[in-house]
């Protein structure tokens, strides 16, 4: 488990390393105080854990590692995105990406292995608070108590999610039965425990919904802010990634059950359950400060004083405006869904969200949903209303005896939100009517890092512009390989 060596952690310091940033903000002004007062980070175990205000610094700490730009603030949507068939490399670049958009990356890529190691960090920083709530009893009441359990055991399904997805062959493939994720649901303190096996595939999805229901379970059903509710987890957010989950298991019955809890049988598709959820009038809106609309369930924010960090940024890497780089332009020649004839020009989404820039002569076109003004402080979107639709949707033309009907309802319902006029026209069959709703994901949720992900689901083959050719599930490119980094701390990784 490299993380340890990698940042240098001692023993007891590791428990209470999420306090650095969250609780930098209480420390007194006054010189006196600072002079003989214990730095938060130094606190003892105990004392981490001493008052509900030290335990919420810990609770905003594990988001704080969450978003790290090298996780999900920003690399791992855009590497999902620029291994397929949607954008077109500018730059070469290795830093941004341009061995991945190439399917050339290999164990030793330190920007893969990034995920990995942030992803890690997070899940022991989850299993380190999850044992400090145990250890210290009766400083919470219990609805508190069981509100921040539900956050930390989200973010670790979240975590794992994330990393299984991408780290191991699709769910669907073999039912889980291949090599999946070491899977480490104790707090680690030192090196001691490095030397772990892989769980299957199956086992560590097992564990992401047992966290999930629990999650479901704890957490409240809502917030009393907007930005509370867009950016800490609550019942919907955990019932929205569960949903996320079971399909990527191919379980489309189980998901259509959480679906359910989320969206009504009939339009206007407006959930009142828990928190509030709706499309926006604009697509545009959602990507507009204050990034808390109904339709954002779960983003992560940044400020001028965390933000995504050099090179990890979404808007740096897709615009040219602002401080964009475009390193990497929509693909419109080729198989991209930018000349697909079913996106049309009248569509608010091509008309409004892409823009075109002349660059050295050449003409490029690039998505605007995110952003390049420096420093780049968009909210990094992890789950939003029109992704859980089109979940839906997909989930009732997948199912034996699905309701079409509401299938294509919910279908029009996300298109005609940015193209009113259009028509999809006669949908005769399920596949005709899955395939749509695959489709119009690729253009409602370009940017947003759903296109790897969306394709192993349901073991589809990677068309990759990068690499020249198509992907299959059984070709080692597909997924990416366990980092170095991890080889060299534990041989025993790709062992299960």
């Amino acid at each position: 488990m490299k993380i340890f060596q990698i940042r240098t952690y001692k023993l007891k310091m590791a428990a209470i390393a999420m306090l650095a940033v969250p609780l930098l903000g209480t420390l007194s002004s006054c010189k006196k105080d600072f002079l003989v007062a214990a730095p938060e980070t130094l606190l003892p175990d105990g004392d981490a854990f001493a008052n509900p205000t030290r335990i919420l610094g810990q609770v905003n700490g594990l988001y704080v590692s969450t978003k790290s730009g090298a996780f999900l603030g920003g690399r791992y949507q855009i590497y999902n995105d620029i291994r397929a068939e949607e954008f077109v490399n500018r730059l070469s670049n290795g830093v941004t990406g341009y061995t991945v958009y190439q399917g050339t990356n290999n164990n030793s890529d330190s920007y893969v292995a990034n995920f990995w190691s942030q992803g890690y960090l997070t899940i022991n920083r989850v299993n380190l608070f999850l044992k400090g709530l145990t250890d210290n009893p009766g400083v919470l009441t219990a609805a508190l108590q069981a509100n921040y359990e539900g956050e930390a055991k989200f973010i670790r399904a979240l975590s794992y999610f994330s990393l299984i997805q991408i780290f191991a062959k699709p769910y669907v493939t073999d039912n889980g039965a291949s090599r999946g994720l070491p899977l480490r649901l104790t707090p680690e303190q030192s090196l001691a425990n490095n030397a772990l096996k892989s769980s299957t595939v199956a086992a560590v999805y097992a564990q992401i919904l047992k966290d999930l229901n629990e999650a479901e379970t704890g957490l409240p059903a809502t917030y009393s802010t907007a930005l509370l509710r867009t950016t800490r987890a609550h019942k919907n957010t955990a019932i929205a990634l569960k949903l996320r989950v079971l399909m990527a298991m191919g379980n489309y019955p189980a998901a259509l059950v959480e679906g359910n809890k989320l969206v009504p049988q009939t339009a206007p598709f407006q959930n009142a359950t828990n928190a509030a959820h709706a499309l926006q009038p604009t697509l545009a809106a959602v990507f507009a400060a204050p990034y808390t609309t109904s339709e954002s369930i779960f983003s992560l924010p940044f400020a001028d004083t965390n933000a995504p960090g050099t090179q990890n940024q979404i808007g740096y890497y897709f615009s040219w405006d602002g401080s964009g780089n475009l390193e990497y332009s929509l693909n419109t020649t080729g198989a991209g869904i930018y000349a697909d004839p079913a996106w049309p020009t009248t569509d608010a989404r091509k008309a409004n969200l892409t823009a075109s820039a002349t660059i050295s002569g050449t003409l490029y076109r690039y998505p605007t949903k995110h952003s390049a003004v420096n420093p780049f402080l968009d909210y990094a979107g992890i789950i939003r209303y029109a992704e859980v639709l089109l979940n839906v949707a997909e989930c009732e033309a997948s199912v034996t005896g699905g309701n079409l009907v509401r299938a294509r309802a919910i279908l029009d319902a996300v298109r005609h939100r940015s193209d009113a006029a259009y028509n999809f026209g006669v949908l005769a069959t399920p596949a005709d009517l899955l395939a749509a709703i695959l489709k119009e994901r690729r253009i409602e949720l370009l940017m947003e890092g759903f296109r790897y992900n969306d394709l192993a689901r349901r073991a589809t083959a990677l068309p990759s512009f990068g690499a020249g050719s198509s992907i299959p599930v059984t070709d080692a490119r597909y997924t990416y390989p366990i980092p170095l980094s991890e080889l060299n701390t534990n041989n025993l990784v790709n062992t299960f």
